[in-house]
This record gives C-alpha cells, structure tokens and sequence, in this order.
C-alpha cells in the first residue's frame, strides 16, 4: 500500500513538471535566454520588486490568521505563529507536490497542535469555496468594467474577436487544451480523494464541521477583511511588478486585474506554482494590451521566478521556525484521529 502510495507521488510529480516544463520550452524555444540576466541586472528596476514582497507575505499571514477564525468555532485554538508558519510551509510544499499544501498544512497543524486533521481539512475547504466565489466576483466586475474599452478597441481598429482567434497558432490551441484536461484531471483527482476520506464516518464528520464552521465565526467584519486582503495582498504582490520593466510601467490597474485574473485561473492547471499555464496566459493577455512578445516573455519569466523564490525562501523559513517551536502536548490533542 505504501509503495503504491510512493508511486502514485512520483507519478503526479513527473506528469506536474513534464506538463509545466513542456509549456516553458515551447513559449521560450528559441528565445535568448542569456539575455534575461542583462535585463535584471541593467534593465529591470528592482525597487518595485521589492517592495512587492511585503505584500506576498501579508497575504499568506492573512491566510494563516483567517484560518485561526475559521477553527475557532471548532474548539481547537491553534497557536498564531504555528498556523501562520503551516501556511508558508504549505505553499512551498506544493512547488514540489501541486496540491499537496492544504493536507500538509492540515498535518502540521495536527503534529503540533493537536488540532484534528479532518476538521482542519473542512476548513480548508471552506477557504477554498470563499476564494473562488471572491475570484469569480473579481471577475464579473473587471471583465463590466474593461467591456467598454474592448469595444472602443475593436471598433476604432475594425479588429474582430474571431480575427484574433484565426492568428491562435495550432501550438497556442494545443497548449490550452492540455491545461484544460489537466485542470479536470486535478478536480477528478481531488473529488476521489475526498471520496476516500469520506468512507470513513469520523472523517466524514470532522470535513462536515469544518466547512460549516465558518457560521460559527465570532468577529465576522475581521474574517470579511481577512478575506479580502488576503487577495488585494496577491494583487499588490502582482501590480507593483509591472513598474519593474518599462514595458509595462505604463500599463495601469485595468490591464494589471485582467492579467492578475487571468493568471489566478490558470494555476488551476496543476503545475509547480502554476509555472507553464500562467505564463502562456499572462503573457497572452499581455500582448493583447499592445506589450511586444520579448518584453512579455521578460516579464512572465522574471516575475514568475522571483515570486516563486520568495515562496520556496518563506517555507523555509516556516519549517525552521515550526522545528524551533515546541509540540502542544494535551489530552486532547492525544485522543486526535
């Protein structure tokens, strides 16, 4: 059983980095790499980048504070610094493993708390069908919003939506298409998970409470900006970034949410950090609002890569903190399944 389990791991490993290494190589075949190093170096203004990291931060510690509410109501108080630390743990967890965050986090918070794995486990599906209904919001509004400029633009070029189609190259139809049947992949993959723990009626009870457990929530006004800030958090990590390049500087928060939306849908494909998919999209949605295709290739690459540094540096981070951190001993946490 273990081995078959072992197995399956290195098979959803390979197929996530074989699917995101396949997409890299076709969008950057070709394309001088070597030149990527004098951009950030003499061409790239760094300051902006850094003053994104803040907010990368605070948007996980959101996530991490969010979900102290959410147990709450469950009679499990986890400790501030070890839900916030399971959080940046459990992003860097799934750069190796696509998905695999949310039952490492859910572990930890067990193996140091206490706190019962299928509950917490409920609540991360909670956070899962609040952040979607968010995007969802998020993107019926931008898409109203930026409607007008689309026909603006159509009109006083005489360009048309199925003329920009025809240009899709066959690979760039292709490329959709297997994001696509990986992201059914993912949510087949997840539901039969779910189904496994839910043969198990303790489980299937501690899931149950854990997702109603939001009704339960005490400071409702905290949990709204929780929620929300944890994505207007995502979003100034992603925003600022465009006054990196001089290619994008100019750009403004219209193109900024509609490329941010874009790339939020795409990590769905399960890829490390969503590396494959989010480029192809940003970049696609960059050369739409009139970017050169190097200067987006620059862009997705650079930004991509040094975001993802920052998440693999906060896991780290994370886990020392958490070996330094002593294990909640308590009855309670003793008789947890």
């Amino acid at each position: 059983m273990e081995s078959k389990k072992t197995i399956n791991t290195i098979i959803q490993m390979a197929t996530s980095l074989l699917l995101g290494g396949a997409i890299l190589y076709w969008m950057y075949r070709g394309f001088d790499i070597k030149s990527i190093g004098n951009v950030m170096l003499h061409k790239m203004n760094w300051t902006w980048m850094l003053l994104s990291f803040p907010f990368g931060i605070l948007a996980q510690a959101f996530r991490g504070w969010r979900w102290q509410q959410t147990l709450e109501p469950l009679g499990e108080k986890p400790r501030q610094g070890v839900s916030v630390n399971s959080i940046f743990v459990s992003y860097a967890a799934s750069l190796i493993i696509p998905r695999s965050g949310e039952i490492a986090r859910c572990g930890i918070l067990k193996r140091w708390e206490g706190v019962s794995f299928p509950k917490s486990l409920g609540t991360v599906v909670t956070e899962r069908a609040i952040d979607t209904s968010l995007i969802v919001l998020i993107t019926a509004l931008t898409f109203l919003w930026q409607l007008p400029v689309f026909n603006r633009f159509f009109s006083s070029t005489g360009t048309r939506l199925d003329e920009i189609l025809s240009q899709f190259s066959t690979a760039g139809w292709w490329v959709t298409a297997i994001c696509a049947v990986a992201a059914l992949l993912l949510i087949w993959l997840l539901l039969r998970r779910l189904s496994i723990y839910n043969k198990v009626k303790n489980t299937f009870a501690g899931l149950l409470a854990g997702i109603v457990s939001v009704k339960g929530v005490r400071n409702i006004p905290l949990f709204i900006f929780f929620s929300v800030g944890i994505w207007a958090c995502y979003f100034l990590h992603y925003y600022l970034t465009f006054f990196c390049f001089s290619a994008t500087s100019h750009l403004g928060m219209a193109c900024a949410l509609v490329t941010f939306i874009v790339g939020s849908i795409a990590v769905i494909v399960p890829t490390p950090n969503g590396a494959g998919p989010w480029h192809f999209a940003v970049k696609t949605m960059l050369i739409l609002y009139g970017v050169a295709s190097n200067d987006a290739l620059y862009f997705v690459l650079i930004v991509h890569t040094v975001q993802t540094l920052l998440v693999l540096l906060l896991g780290i981070y994370g886990w020392m903190a958490l070996a330094l951190t002593k294990k909640r001993q308590t009855a309670k946490g003793k008789k947890q399944n």
